[in-house]
């Protein structure tokens, strides 16, 4: 006999470049995921080399080794397949051929290190706000922020009715028309970096992310990619063992006394998860 290696398809499906866990759930939710001929549900384990596990009618399949790519986005670019085709995608970037995705995202205007890989399980450790994994941005911003105004961005303001994490902020020159600041963030909340400068009085003019988890952008020029060398991927790998941090109550417009339109608030919150930048 043998013995029966069963997952639940979800996992299986992101090990397969389906995408993040949470977006192979959407997929399983859609019904489009058969086992042995049956339309599965959340929760069904599988085992993929004995069960006929099927996506939209086609066949799983996992792959022997994964593939892991890191682009220098330029600007003008989007990270995800624009569905109207105006403007021109960072997958397209890339000739390889084989279904590889955005680990994380980054807006049209923003540039930097995009990873991409069809390792689902992976990336779905990224990229979920419990694991607090840190991701760094330089970013040109108008003026000069003082070091008063710094540390209110350090210890979060109000945005959407929450505060922001605790960030780690750093002057690191002049520019023409601004300063240079580098951002580190744990949390990814949708254009948060150009959301809190903007408020705090010094919108962004640039934004670069140089640093994701253990990867670096380095001097890979704009528009460019290379696949992530053998340390790099051990890197990555090591992040599979990984516990996520303990969780501590998010500070909330409801529990603070000034109302949440109070933007500059400087009560501190110590928990750093969100939803992706």
């Amino acid at each position: 006999m043998f013995d029966l290696v069963e997952e639940r398809l979800q996992k299986l499906l992101a090990r397969a470049g389906y995408g993040s866990r949470r977006a192979c759930e959407t997929i399983i939710e859609q019904q489009r995921v058969t086992v042995n001929g049956q339309v599965a549900g959340l929760g069904v384990k599988a085992d993929p080399k004995r069960d006929d596990i099927r996506v939209d009618g086609e066949r799983l399949r996992l792959p022997d080794q994964f593939v892991y790519i890191m682009l220098n986005k330029p600007r003008g670019v989007i990270s995800d397949e624009d569905v109207g085709g105006r403007l021109p995608a960072a997958r397209e970037l890339i000739p390889l051929e084989g279904r590889l995705y955005p680990v994380g995202r980054l807006d049209v205007q923003s540039e930097g290190l995009l990873l991409f890989t069809d390792d689902g399980d992976l990336a779905h450790r990224l990229t979920h706000p419990r694991y607090e994994h840190p991701k760094t941005y330089h970013a040109v911003v108008e003026g000069s922020p003082t070091e008063k105004t710094l540390d209110v961005w350090r210890r979060g303001i109000m945005l959407d009715g929450e505060r922001t994490a605790p960030a780690e902020i750093k002057k690191m020159g002049k520019t023409r028309g601004g300063t240079l600041l580098e951002i580190t963030l744990y949390e990814g909340r949708k254009r948060q970096v150009r959301r809190v400068a903007a408020a705090l009085g010094h919108p962004v003019l640039k934004l670069v992310r140089v640093k994701l988890g253990p990867l670096e952008l380095g001097n890979l020029p704009a528009g460019a990619w290379r696949r992530l060398t053998d340390q790099e991927i051990a890197s990555l790998h090591a992040i599979r063992s990984e516990r996520p941090p303990r969780r501590v109550r998010r500070v909330s417009s409801a529990s603070l006394r000034r109302p949440a339109s109070t933007s500059l608030s400087r009560r501190p919150s110590s928990r750093r998860g969100s939803r992706r930048l």
